[in-house]
């Protein structure tokens, strides 16, 4: 691609590149969802994709773009697990090595799976070492190609086709959307999906979902400009917690999207226990913070058609006991 961002047209073609490989995701209705929004509300589970979440998308259309000469030493990737993952499995496919960068917190589970991928994992500390600098140093030292999570055109394609899916979908059964919920860290699905939606519905409004404390997309947006300096600490919200936005996903997005909304852990928790009882779908905090919105009002649904993210699935044991313990049933 030799344009800055990323077209319909490129969504259209990576959407046809992934087929033979990408799981083509439902949408998911519930009565009980639809009575406590009071709106009409359809769940794109990327949840149940491959890896685990909408990242194998962007993963596998980047990692199958590279040229000979550059796959010839491999890819590194920068990841708190589901790119990771996403990335270790394209490779997987095309027989490329893996380097991925993790942070030591990341949940055991995730950094296992991209392993048993057969990527080589180097950990760091999310909280004192930058994860951009380590990623670029192996790049450099290795010539492996550098598949960024939210940077690079490719991905952003890839992340796309879940909107171009949602939206063809919905447009098949004369379904208008009025409104989107989307998981957001770096961007990379809110700026890829933002595109594919706008095509079948131009006056859709946009809300990137963050988690309390992390919600850098909020308040760039706001403002105008990419802003970090997120100081909420730890998160059960890993896979969305990121430094800033990304320049590129921002610069797609500025001007686009509406109010950002945050949702605290409590929240974020609470739709992981009711995407288990009531949806029977496994989701992991980070991938439920749209759900947690909807079902913690913060924003007024009532009478619309929404559409919002799962965006991943990868959760720990634990933290899905932790959730079921913490969390009531919905009433």
């Amino acid at each position: 691609m030799t344009h800055d961002v990323p077209t319909i047209q490129d969504i259209r073609e990576a959407a046809g590149r992934i087929a033979s490989h990408a799981v083509r995701t439902p949408l998911v209705t519930s009565p009980v969802l639809d009575a406590l929004t009071g709106a009409r509300v359809f769940l794109k589970a990327e949840n149940l994709q491959r890896t685990g979440s909408f990242k194998f998308r962007g993963a596998f259309h980047a990692v199958s773009m590279l040229d000979d000469a550059l796959r010839q030493h491999g890819v590194v990737a920068c990841s708190s697990g589901n790119h990771a993952q996403g990335v270790a499995d394209a490779a997987a496919i095309l027989g490329l090595p893996a380097t991925i960068v993790m942070p030591k917190d990341a949940p055991d589970m995730k950094k296992v799976r991209t392993k048993r991928l057969g990527a080589t994992v180097v950990e760091y500390d999310r909280y004192t070492e930058d994860r951009e600098q380590i990623t670029q140093a192996i790049a450099e030292r290795t010539g492996a190609a550098l598949i960024h999570p939210y940077e690079t055109i490719d991905v952003l394609a890839g992340q796309g086709t879940a909107g171009l899916e949602a939206a063809a979908d919905l447009d098949a059964a004369n379904i208008s959307l009025d409104r989107a919920l989307i998981c957001a860290g770096g961007g990379g699905l809110m700026a890829g999906m933002l595109l594919a939606l706008r095509d079948t519905y131009p006056d859709i409004a946009v809300h990137p979902v963050e988690p309390d404390g992390h919600d850098d997309q909020r308040r760039s947006h706001a403002m105008g400009k990419r802003l970090g300096g997120n100081n909420g600490g730890a998160s059960v919200c890993d896979a969305i917690v990121t430094p800033m936005p990304g320049a590129l996903s921002f610069s797609i997005c500025q001007g686009q999207v509406a109010e950002g909304l945050t949702v605290t852990d409590e929240e974020a928790l609470a739709a992981v226990a009711f995407a288990w009882r009531e949806l029977k779908l496994v989701v992991e905090p980070g991938g439920a913070v749209a759900l947690a919105a909807l079902l913690s009002h913060k924003v007024d649904v009532r009478g619309e058609t929404v559409l919002a993210t799962l965006s991943g699935g990868n959760i720990d044991p634990e933290m899905m006991v932790r959730a079921l313990a913490t969390a009531k049933p919905a009433t």
